[in-house]
């Protein structure tokens, strides 16, 4: 079926955007920071995409593709890089908003260490395998600058999130990569990677999701932080103006 992968994307993201306007939620608020977040993170990914599509680390079935490119890559895999990250950040925003109980400190450092670690080794250990290879480079690499460098206060929901995620992710992810299907949606050349599959998913994929939500957390939470710090600063030049109109007048 040709609308396959374009259907699979268009119901990935239809409950996540038709709830963005719930009022307790309210995440269409949100979208001056999402937007550019994924759009940035979507020239990378998409970068990256075309670079493996060329190299034919991965490829795709043209009987599930409506048959529109850019460049090599289908218009539905250009839309995964938007439609995905929408509805894994909308799921964070609900779980920032609904749970307020947090893992400590120590528990963050601990699993950020140990996905770091892991993700070392899996560069070490497969260095002949370009998709685990630079899927755990970008994962150690980016879990280095969220937790070590910026210092972020938001990866214990990230965590909790991308665990609860899990569950979509594998049937969208098995049916892309052909669970219940004749043949995949995605192809892996099996040179390229490990070889250790959960039912049709490759290994790799489950960290290479995490890349793409982290990079989009880190810059859409960036931007989150400093549209607040401007409100802050131009509330803070009101009241300043507010309090010396009012020492002029009273004097």
């Amino acid at each position: 079926m040709k609308f396959t992968y374009l259907l699979i994307d268009f119901f990935t993201v239809l409950v996540p955007f038709v709830f963005s306007f719930h009022p307790r939620i309210k995440f269409y608020k949100h979208w001056p920071a999402l937007f550019p977040a994924m759009i940035l993170t979507g020239i990378i990914f998409i970068g990256w995409d075309m670079y493996f599509t060329q190299l034919k680390i991965w490829g795709f079935n043209p009987a599930y593709l409506t048959g529109f490119y850019m460049g090599n890559l289908p218009v539905e895999e250009v839309l995964f890089f938007f439609c995905i990250p929408y509805s894994c950040i909308f799921t964070y925003a609900c779980f920032n908003v609904l749970f307020k109980k947090r893992l400590s400190e120590r528990a963050i450092l601990v699993i950020s260490t140990v996905l770091i670690v892991l993700s070392v080794f899996m560069v070490i250990r497969f260095s002949t395998q370009y998709y685990t290879v630079y899927t755990f480079a970008s994962l150690a690499i980016l879990l280095f600058i969220a937790q070590y460098f910026l210092k972020v206060n938001w990866l214990s929901i990230f965590y909790i999130t991308y665990l609860a995620l899990l569950l979509p992710f594998f049937i969208v992810n098995g049916l892309l990569t052909g669970t219940g299907l004749e043949a995949p949606v995605v192809w892996y050349s099996p040179v390229h990677i490990i070889n250790l599959r959960m039912l049709t998913i490759p290994f790799e994929d489950i960290f290479y999701g995490m890349d793409l939500i982290l990079l989009n957390m880190i810059i859409y939470a960036f931007l989150i932080k400093k549209k607040l710090q401007t409100t802050k600063y131009s509330a803070g030049i009101g009241a300043t103006s507010s309090n010396n109109a009012n020492s002029n007048k009273n004097s």
